[in-house]
C-alpha cells in the first residue's frame, strides 16, 4: 500500500478514536469508521495514542518526577486526548453487568448516561491497574520501556475491540456497534495481524521473546472472558462492551509484560 492512503487512513481513525486536532481530509470528527477500510489502522492508531502517553511518561521521568506521578500523567494523556472514549463503554458496561435483572434491563442501563456504583468502581479499579502496573514497569524496567509496553498495550487493545465486533453479532439494531457494523474477515484478520506485528517489533527488542508472547496473548485472553460474559447477559456486543474490552485488554498487557519481564 502506497504511504499517502495509509497516512490518509490513519488520520480518519484517529479522528474516531482522539480528539487530537486533525486534518478532516473530508472525514467528519467522531463518525462512525468504515470498518472494512479503517481496521487495519486502528492499531496504528492506538500505537500513536500509546506513543503520545509514553511521551509524556519520558518527560515526566526527565524532570525526576516519582514513577506513580509519571505513570499517571501518561494514564491522564491516554484519556484526555481519547475524550474517555473507552473508559465510558467500561462504565457502562459495568453498571449493565453488574445492575441489570435481565438482558433488556442490561441493554437500558448500558444506554444511561449516568454512572451507578459498579461503574465507578470499574473506572477507579482500572486506573489504579494501568497507573500501578506501568509505575511498577518504570521502577523494574526504566522508563523507556515502560513508555514502549504502553504504547504496544495501547495498539493491541483497540484490535481486540475490532475483534469482538466481528466475533459477535449486535445486541441491539440501533447503537454505535450496530451502526458501524461486522467488520469483513479480511478487514478482521489485517487488524490482528497490524497489532500482532506492532506487539513484536516493540516488545522483544525491549523485554524478550517471553514477554512479547505475553502480551500477544494476554489481549486474547480479555477478548475471549469480555466475549463470553457479553454473550450471555445480552446476547452479543455493543459499543461499550468494545470499550470495556480494550480496557481491561490494554491492563492484561500491561500486566503480562511486567510479569513476565521479571521472570
Amino acid at each position: 500500500m502506497a504511504l499517502k492512503p495509509i497516512a490518509e487512513d490513519l488520520v480518519a481513525t484517529l479522528r474516531f478514536y482522539s480528539r487530537l486536532p486533525l486534518p478532516d481530509w473530508g472525514v467528519t470528527p467522531h463518525a462512525a469508521p468504515d470498518l472494512d477500510r479503517l481496521a487495519y489502522a486502528i492499531p496504528l492508531a492506538g500505537l500513536v495514542l500509546g506513543a503520545l502517553a509514553g511521551l509524556v511518561l519520558l518527560a515526566a521521568s526527565a524532570l525526576h518526577l516519582p514513577p506513580f506521578l509519571a505513570a499517571a500523567l501518561a494514564v491522564a494523556t491516554l484519556v484526555v486526548i481519547t475524550g474517555a472514549l473507552q473508559e465510558d463503554g467500561l462504565a457502562d458496561t459495568a453498571d449493565g453487568f453488574g445492575g441489570g435483572r435481565d438482558r433488556e434491563h442490561r441493554l437500558a442501563i448500558m444506554r444511561d448516561s449516568r454512572v451507578g456504583s459498579f461503574g465507578a468502581t470499574a473506572l477507579v479499579l482500572a486506573l489504579i491497574l494501568r497507573i500501578g502496573a506501568l509505575e511498577a514497569l518504570i521502577e523494574a524496567e526504566g522508563a523507556l520501556r515502560a513508555a514502549l509496553a504502553l504504547a504496544a498495550a495501547a495498539a493491541a487493545s483497540r484490535a481486540t475491540a475490532i475483534l469482538l465486533l466481528r466475533a459477535l453479532p449486535s445486541a441491539r439494531r440501533d447503537g454505535a456497534s450496530a451502526s458501524v457494523g461486522q467488520p469483513a474477515p479480511e478487514a478482521a484478520l489485517a487488524c490482528a495481524l497490524v497489532a500482532a506485528l506492532a506487539v513484536t517489533v516493540i516488545l522483544v527488542p525491549a523485554f524478550g521473546v517471553g514477554a512479547a508472547f505475553a502480551g500477544l496473548l494476554a489481549p486474547l485472553l480479555a477478548l475471549a472472558a469480555m466475549g463470553l460474559l457479553s454473550a450471555r447477559l445480552v446476547g452479543g456486543q455493543t459499543g461499550d462492551v468494545a470499550g470495556a474490552t480494550q480496557q481491561l485488554a490494554e491492563i492484561a498487557v500491561l500486566l503480562a509484560v511486567l510479569v513476565f519481564a521479571q521472570s
